[in-house]
């Protein structure tokens, strides 16, 4: 397999990308185009970005092994969109085999065959669902959110809703208390019980540089 770009690798994550110690590995690519992008690099040229293969990839973050193993932790897969790379990460699975835990952190905006596929390779999953109204999801994402929600609604019977996070954000500008309100109402009444609540913090309106907390 080619290498494939990546916007960053982070070591020693606790708390923020899954269970114990975690590596973030985030790809390059992403279906959609949120106004505040949190990586826009994830979007942007690649000539100056790190290339990896499943293997080298591997070779980079196996040095923390012993903490993965200890703590229950592992790699977490972001971006970007992950999921765009599953030939990769079906090869890196197989590499690093059953022993760490992997974790997604999507938008599920991929088709459900890839869905599928990621189901059998990661442990959990955080998805970014942004908001359940189709309207304020196109105007923030520029797509729509059917093919996202019908996924979530797969995964949560596929991998049950304690392997899965939700992230409902207040988006300044895009939706209100009570659109996540009716957001979060939708998805405990699908079963989901792992809520992240969240405000998005702009810093520079208007600017890709904007970020959340």
């Amino acid at each position: 397999m080619d290498a494939v770009p990546f916007i960053g690798v982070s070591r020693h994550r606790i708390g923020v990308d899954g269970n114990g110690v975690t590596t973030l590995a985030a790809f390059h690519g992403c279906p959609l185009r949120c106004r505040y992008c949190l990586n826009p690099a994830c979007t942007g040229p690649t000539d100056r970005l790190f290339r990896y293969t499943p293997e080298s990839l591997y070779e980079k973050v196996r040095i923390d092994n012993l903490y993965f193993l200890a703590t229950g932790g592992g790699i977490c897969f972001g971006g970007g969109e992950p999921l765009l790379r599953i030939d990769f990460l079906e090869q890196f699975r197989a590499l690093c085999g059953t022993a760490w835990r992997l974790t997604a952190e999507t938008s599920l905006a991929v088709p459900r065959a890839t869905v599928a596929r990621a189901a059998a390779i990661f442990d959990d999953f955080i998805v970014d669902i942004k908001d359940s109204n189709p309207d304020i999801y196109k105007r923030y994402t520029g797509r729509s959110n059917r093919q996202s929600l019908g996924n979530l609604r797969w995964l949560l019977k596929k991998k049950g809703a304690d392997n899965i996070i939700v992230r409902v954000p207040l988006i300044p500008e895009y939706n209100s208390d009570a659109d996540r309100d009716r957001t979060v109402a939708l998805l405990k009444d699908w079963g989901v019980t792992r809520i992240d609540r969240f405000e998005y913090i702009v810093k520079e309106k208007n600017e890709n540089s904007n970020t959340a907390s």
